[in-house]
């Protein structure tokens, strides 16, 4: 039997209707409690990341650069690196056998690549790739390769989400290892632990985009230990490796990093003096204008440093190595600006130690992605020297 609805009853509804519309409306308009109390409160008071800006603003930063000679920086360089060596977590004090092995080698068009593996300590074991130019005389200068958050270190050596060989470069990396061959260089690009094969069972079905820095560097701060200690002991481990390669000079070692491989090549230079030469890309800034102002993957945090030190701090210790700066002038997570007051400060330390020329920077036309147009000749100049 049909059921029959009055024209009141209709009207009705129609204005229930309507009057849920209306508080609909009015719930997309509501953001937060305290919405319509604007003139009682003072909005500042609620907005934490201000408020953490505002910390970051009366940091006491004991250990910022303030020395006005060499032998004041010498000496303010040793027990910074001794402090920012605590806070990342510490290194391991015995270093195990690397346990080599060569797993492929292909020959390609200008240059050869080779796939291998060591351990870095126990129960973890690092995989890289050998980019040696064609026709190369050796031992030829090593430039360590670090990618940014992505698919890992095949982002940079021309391999594709498929396993299979690529033609064209890019985006974002531009397969920088590659590029540092074709500069000469043989280029060690390592992968980062939580990048690529270095990652989970879960995070690996979740497809080669997807990172495992959380839950790893998460588990790291439990352990009092940091992400950035780990990565940047697996580069002191490569050059480790690069030592054992006849072909290789492991007295001319330079390292190359975006983003988050910036992160990576920025501490690595700035606490092993075996690296000669530093390319940073995307990175270098402060952490008030970037880290601490948007959202960033956990790894790029290290407790306690805002009591020390700045990031441009971390790069004075690569003072009077070369140290070479590159960001986007649309960088959206590394803001231009901060990008070049840091470098400013950095370049302080470096006339300080009688090698302002030792320290260039580029802002180029793009957003957060690898340039290398004056970076790369830089990095290979001073590795020939």
């Amino acid at each position: 039997m049909p059921i029959r609805i009055t024209r009141r009853q209709l009207a009705l509804a129609g204005a229930g209707a309507a009057a849920a519309a209306a508080q609909d409306a009015n719930n997309d308009r509501l953001v937060g409690a305290l919405d319509g109390f604007e003139n009682k409160i003072d909005p500042k008071l609620f907005d934490p990341v201000q408020w953490t800006l505002d910390r970051r603003d009366s940091a006491p930063l004991k250990l910022t650069f303030r020395a006005r000679t060499r032998k004041e920086a010498v000496a303010w360089q040793k027990t910074l690196r001794a402090k920012i060596i605590q806070l990342v977590g510490g290194f391991p004090e015995a270093r195990g056998e690397l346990r080599s092995r060569v797993l492929e080698k292909r020959e390609f068009p200008g240059y050869i690549r080779e796939k291998f593996v060591f351990e870095s300590r126990p129960g973890a074991a690092v995989l890289g790739y050998l980019i040696l130019p064609g026709n190369a005389g050796g031992p030829l200068p090593a430039a360590i390769c670090i990618p940014g958050h992505g698919r890992g270190v095949d982002d940079i050596v021309g391999i594709d989400e498929h396993g299979r060989d690529r033609l064209t470069r890019g985006p974002y990396q531009y397969d920088f290892a590659l590029q540092a061959a074709e500069h000469g260089m043989a280029a060690v690009a390592i992968e980062p632990m939580a990048f690529g094969c270095r990652r989970d069972r879960k995070t690996k079905a979740k497809g080669p985009a997807a990172y495992a820095c959380q839950p790893v560097a998460g588990s790291a701060l439990l352990l009092g230990e940091t992400m950035i200690g780990w990565r940047v002991f697996d580069v002191m481990r490569t050059i480790d490796w690069i030592a054992t390669r006849p072909e290789l000079d492991a007295r001319r070692v330079g390292i190359i990093g975006i983003s988050g491989g910036g992160t990576c090549a920025l501490f690595s230079a700035a606490l092993d003096a075996r690296i000669r030469a530093a390319l940073v890309s995307g990175y270098l800034n402060t952490f008030r204008a970037s880290i601490m102002s948007m959202s960033h993957c956990i790894d790029n945090y290290i407790p306690g440093i805002l009591n020390w030190a700045e990031m441009y701090d971390v790069a004075g210790l690569i003072a009077p190595r070369a140290l070479f700066s590159e960001g986007g002038d649309r960088d959206p997570i590394f803001p231009v600006e901060a990008t070049r007051e840091s470098f400013m400060r950095v370049k302080k330390v470096y006339e300080v130690f009688g090698a302002g020329g030792a320290a260039e920077q580029e802002i180029f036309s793009g957003v957060h992605e690898f340039h290398g147009a004056r970076g790369l000749p830089f990095l290979a100049g001073a590795l020939r020297a």
